[in-house]
């Protein structure tokens, strides 16, 4: 009779559990929260992380992630005063960082912020390059410098960041990521450059992967989806109109986090991920599932038809 009691009781515990969890706001609450609470305090403690692009949007998101579990951040980008305030930011949060203003075009800049990161910090445990360039044009509105600038910032900045930091790595364990983009595999309209820029940065991360990997090197590439709280998404989706018709574009229906992203780069850099190298991993609300290249060009395409009507 008091099992049975015990039963009926634990019965209504799990009942009120099911009614609390299916609530809206706790579902939406939950959904909102990053993962950094599941992985252990501490992962990289010690470890050293050099950073491009590292002063604002998923770079800094990412670099945040890395210095809340120990690692010793180097951020680097073109503005001093943007760099200084995410240092801050960091700092404020019991993190250490420094800061190098560059430009990723500039290969001797690079090899000399790779070197003082070194010296300053160590051997250099997690290299992330997160710099990059958009805008959106179609083929014959772009000039061949246009399309050369994103090129530059987006391809060669990130073989400059790559091939100047392998001297100042740790080795075997260091860990390369680079941020790519649904553009490498996906043809997409008004974003020639990017395109071309994102699938020639997979297939170098894939090279390097393979011609480094004796030295116990592993490279990997994330793609995201349409992230929150993006200098990318103010540019492509600088309404609120314009928001709602790229979040259609995703399966989840909605933006992705910087803090979903921050996890994933974290994942890859730990102990977990030793027997993972040469892998393109999406955090994309399934966006790559889809033809996203088409969805989104009709977006940009009705974008600037507007535009242009309003003109």
């Amino acid at each position: 009779m008091q099992s049975q009691r015990l039963g009926n009781a634990e019965a209504r515990v799990v009942k009120e559990l099911i009614s609390v969890v299916s609530d809206p706001t706790i579902l939406k609450l939950i959904s909102s929260c990053p993962m950094a609470g599941v992985f252990r305090d501490g992962l990289l403690e010690g470890k050293t992380a050099f950073v491009t692009g590292g002063g604002t949007g998923i770079g800094l998101g990412m670099a945040k992630r890395f210095a809340e579990h120990g690692a010793k951040v180097m951020l680097t980008g073109r503005r001093k005063e943007v760099l200084e305030n995410a240092r801050a930011e960091i700092e404020a949060a019991g993190g250490i960082a420094g800061t190098a203003p560059l430009d990723v075009r500039d290969y001797a800049a690079q090899e000399s912020a790779l070197k003082r990161t070194r010296d300053e910090f160590g051997s250099i445990d997690i290299v992330l390059a997160a710099a990059a360039g958009n805008f959106p044009a179609p083929v014959l509105g772009m000039s061949a410098n246009g399309f050369k600038a994103v090129i530059d910032i987006d391809l060669l900045g990130t073989f400059n960041t790559m091939r100047a930091a392998h001297q100042f790595l740790r080795k075997p364990g260091a860990s390369l990521l680079a941020v790519s983009a649904a553009h490498a595999t996906s043809p997409i309209p008004f974003q020639s450059h990017v395109c071309a820029a994102k699938a020639a940065i997979e297939i170098l991360m894939k090279t390097i992967a393979l011609e480094w990997s004796a030295e116990g090197i592993r490279a990997n590439c994330i793609t995201p989806g349409p992230t929150a709280d993006t200098e990318g998404m103010r540019r492509l989706a600088p309404t609120p109109e314009l928001e709602n018709d790229v979040k259609s574009t995703a399966p989840l229906h909605r933006f992705g986090t910087r803090d979903e992203l921050a996890d994933l780069a974290l994942y890859l850099c730990t102990d977990a991920a030793a027997y993972i190298t040469g892998a393109t991993f999406f955090c994309d609300g399934g966006t790559s599932l889809l033809k996203s290249g088409t969805l989104m060009g009709e977006v940009w395409k009705n974008h600037l038809n507007s535009r242009s009507s309003r003109d």
